[in-house]
């Protein structure tokens, strides 16, 4: 049961991470880095003229699909939903986060990047599952 419990808490950790993209930014100051979670600028869409309002739309609707996902897949790992839930959600949150983490782009998210890709690939090519929780 303890391994299940810490997959549930990376996936929410996981997923509550994508939070900080509605946090406003923190004021600029000289020698600081950037913030790296903006949704008013996509090195994608931005130059095709997509506005800033609809960036922030799809922005919050990505947010909102992994933070979801990534719930209903730790919940599939330990909590009251089944756990044939656990790959789809799984993948949902994780496309729904690359998604987000691509479009709106900073190096400091390839962590995000990685930690999607590698999920995807234990659900999608590994067929990995949670086991199954004790009767």
């Amino acid at each position: 049961m303890i391994p299940n419990l810490i997959v549930a808490a990376f996936l929410l950790a996981h997923g509550a991470l994508h939070a900080s993209f509605l946090a406003p930014s923190p004021p600029a100051t000289p020698g600081a880095p950037t913030w790296p979670f903006d949704l008013t600028q996509s090195w994608l869409l931005t130059p095709l003229g997509v506005q800033s309002d609809v960036l922030r739309l799809l922005g919050v609707a990505l947010v909102s699909v992994s933070i979801a996902a990534f719930a209903i897949a730790a919940m599939a790992t330990v909590g009251p939903l089944p756990t044939m839930l656990f790959a789809p959600a799984t993948a949902a949150g994780a496309l729904a986060s690359l998604a987000l983490l691509i479009l709106f782009f900073h190096p400091w998210l390839v962590i995000g990047v990685a930690i999607d890709v590698g999920l995807l690939w234990a659900v999608v090519v590994a067929g990995w599952l949670p086991d199954a929780r004790a009767s």
